[in-house]
């Protein structure tokens, strides 16, 4: 039985490595959350002070940047515990992929910040840039979420993600809304921007949804009420309308920014309910290993008819799904062959259940990359922009009656037939 036994415990303890290297890759995930948030006050602060020439948010910007430092310091311990020399999967050479552009751009973020104070950047350049970065940490979870090997961990990285990502779509709006109403009209590439912008939001408001607990839906619905989100609506709908003025800039700037740090509650509170669940997951794993040694150590002390331990396993390795097949342990000692019988196939069906809901959880991840890919190949192949790409795609879903992920599909299928990809000087220009 040493074989079995042997296994049996090794699988256990490399469930328990997973388990402690997602608890680090969720505690990273926690200072990005904290670091994004701060970044985009940081953004929005900016661009108010861009597009008044400096005259508004002087003071304000000076604390939103030193608001930043403790974050990035925390973010960079956090990349210091992450065990870079056990990750092999392809998943960790993307994650690693993510941190070191992450990194470049904390870098460079002191730049940046000398080129706003020159005002060397306009609000939309200092939006990009900013942005970038950003999107670069979302990256990152994106990326955790996608390695996670525990189903009840990945849905919650999903969900959180997918807030995230809404989120600083909802910080992107605020920015492209102060640059509009600073310059006292939105012309038809700002609104075209803003309606890109309100349509990605709800769609990961959307997902965010479907991964979380009705607490966590009441919450979200709490934050929608119409009573509290009907000045913002009125501004973003002017907007729209392309009917603004100059002096509506700040009152917009107040109203998103109220809207944002709203989110950032329910941010804060999935991110603690992922450490919680993190470290009871840790914690269920190691009262199941203690299980599951106590239970062999005892069985070890007993012996088959012929002395061997050999004819403890069936002749046929267990089915994956236990509860389809009915075992009985066949002629050995009463209890013991049940018993090694229970452990293994339990442990195989435990395996299967988890793959299932990890395959589900993993749906949403996968339409995403397929979304990201089918608009990049039409950025590439049709000189669009990012959000041509998208709602050429969106509207093509809704007239034909299909999901965006099969459109997207499509796209990508039809590839060679796009033709080669356009010259970048003719992308600008398309723009």
């Amino acid at each position: 039985m040493d074989g079995v036994r042997e296994f049996l415990l090794a699988a256990k303890h490399a469930e328990m490595r997973l388990l402690e290297q997602l608890s680090l890759s969720c505690e990273l995930v926690a200072t990005v959350s904290a670091l994004v948030h701060a970044l985009q006050r940081e953004r929005g602060a900016s661009n108010m002070f861009l597009a008044s020439k400096g005259e508004r948010f002087v003071t304000e910007l000076g604390g939103f940047r030193a608001d930043v430092a403790p974050c990035e310091t925390a973010l960079r311990a956090a990349l210091a515990r992450l065990d870079t020399d056990a990750a092999r999967s392809a998943g960790s050479v993307r994650l690693f992929s993510r941190i070191a552009f992450v990194l470049h751009a904390l870098d460079s973020l002191p730049t940046l910040r000398k080129r706003v104070d020159e005002y060397a950047l306009s609000p939309d350049e200092l939006a990009a840039s900013l942005g970038r970065l950003v999107s670069g940490l979302l990256a990152v979870v994106f990326e955790t979420a996608d390695a996670a090997a525990d189903p009840e961990v990945s849905r919650a990285l999903v969900a959180l993600f997918n807030f995230m990502q809404g989120k600083e779509l909802a910080g992107q709006e605020r920015a492209a809304g102060v640059a509009g109403f600073a310059l006292g009209g939105f012309d038809d590439a700002r609104k075209q921007r803003l309606e890109h912008l309100i349509e990605s939001q709800d769609r990961c408001f959307e997902i965010f949804v479907e991964f979380v607990d009705a607490d966590m839906v009441l919450r979200w619905q709490q934050l929608l009420d119409p009573r509290d989100e009907a000045p913002f609506k009125r501004l973003r709908a002017a907007a729209r309308s392309g009917a603004t003025d100059s002096t509506t800039s700040e009152l917009w700037f107040s109203l998103a920014t109220m809207r944002i740090d709203a989110m950032r509650g329910i941010e804060v509170v999935l991110t603690q309910r992922l450490a919680g669940l993190c470290a009871r997951r840790i914690a269920d794993a190691e009262a199941d290993l203690k299980c599951h040694r106590n239970m062999l150590d005892a069985l070890g002390g007993l012996d088959t008819p012929d002395g061997s331990s050999a004819a403890l396993l069936p002749a046929t390795p267990p089915p994956l799904r236990a509860a389809d097949t009915v075992l009985d342990g066949g002629d050995l000692p009463t209890g013991l062959g049940r018993s090694i019988l229970d452990l293994v196939l339990a442990q195989a069906q435990r395996i299967q259940q988890m793959g299932d809901e990890l395959n589900a959880a993993r749906t949403a991840l996968e339409e995403r990359k397929l979304i990201e890919r089918g608009k990049g190949l039409l950025m590439a192949r049709r000189a669009l922009t990012e959000e041509q790409a998208y709602r050429l795609m969106r509207q093509t879903a809704m007239d034909q009656g299909r999901k965006l992920v099969d459109v997207a599909q499509t796209v990508l299928a039809l590839g060679p037939l796009l033709g080669e990809p356009v010259a970048p000087d003719r992308m600008r220009s398309s723009r």
